[in-house]
């Protein structure tokens, strides 16, 4: 029967076909993302220009004062060379300490002033580990055995204060990890006053 037969569809041209490349304009949240990305490398170069500008002062300071530090102020000190290590050694866990503690309080984006008072607070800490950084720095020999010429020998050098005090970088350590056991203990207690007081 003619009536019964169904329409047949047309079949669609390969133009219709094709899908049309539209490009899309990146959304809100993608351009957020990517200055976000740009913000972090920024901030990783200044990190690095930073350590660079540090580790070029270290190296710049400990040629102009290591000799005056272990030529006669180590000899000079109580105790002598590893009465000066063993204070140093005790110094570095507390400059550390005094260091953190104000970092950790800052709140740029909340409260910009009180932060920027709390990181003028942290300068003694830093000051104090610089100053225990430059002492060991200015106690390591270079790398190579051809290295350690007769100047390396000479007063207050790495290789004289090795020869004077030979167990100089123990007793230090012996004295950072004293230090750090009294300020962890100090620490503990304090809190755990602190947490007494509030249940009561």
């Amino acid at each position: 029967m003619g009536g019964s037969a169904r329409p047949k569809r047309r079949r669609a041209t390969k133009g219709a076909l094709g899908h049309e490349h539209v490009r899309r304009r990146p959304s809100t949240g993608q351009q957020a993302r990517e200055k976000t990305s740009w913000k972090n490398v920024g901030g990783g170069c200044l990190i690095l220009l930073a350590a660079l500008a540090a580790i070029a002062a270290f190296g710049m300071t400990s040629q102009a004062w290591g000799q005056e530090l272990w030529g006669r102020a180590a000899p000079a000190s109580p105790g002598g060379g590893y009465g000066f290590a063993a204070a140093v050694g005790a110094v570095l866990p507390f400059g550390l300490a005094a260091l953190i503690a104000p970092l950790s309080r800052m709140k740029w984006k909340e409260r910009p002033l009180r932060s920027l008072g709390w990181a003028a607070a942290s300068l003694p800490g830093l000051a104090a580990c610089c100053f225990c950084a430059l002492v060991v720095f200015t106690t390591t020999r270079p790398k190579y055995h051809r290295d350690w010429n007769p100047g390396c020998y000479s007063r207050g050098n790495p290789c004289w204060v090795h020869v004077e005090y030979p167990w100089v970088w123990a007793l230090g350590l012996l004295s950072t990890v004293l230090a750090t056991a009294v300020l962890f203990t100090v620490l503990f207690r304090i809190d755990k006053a602190r947490r007494s007081a509030a249940a009561a």
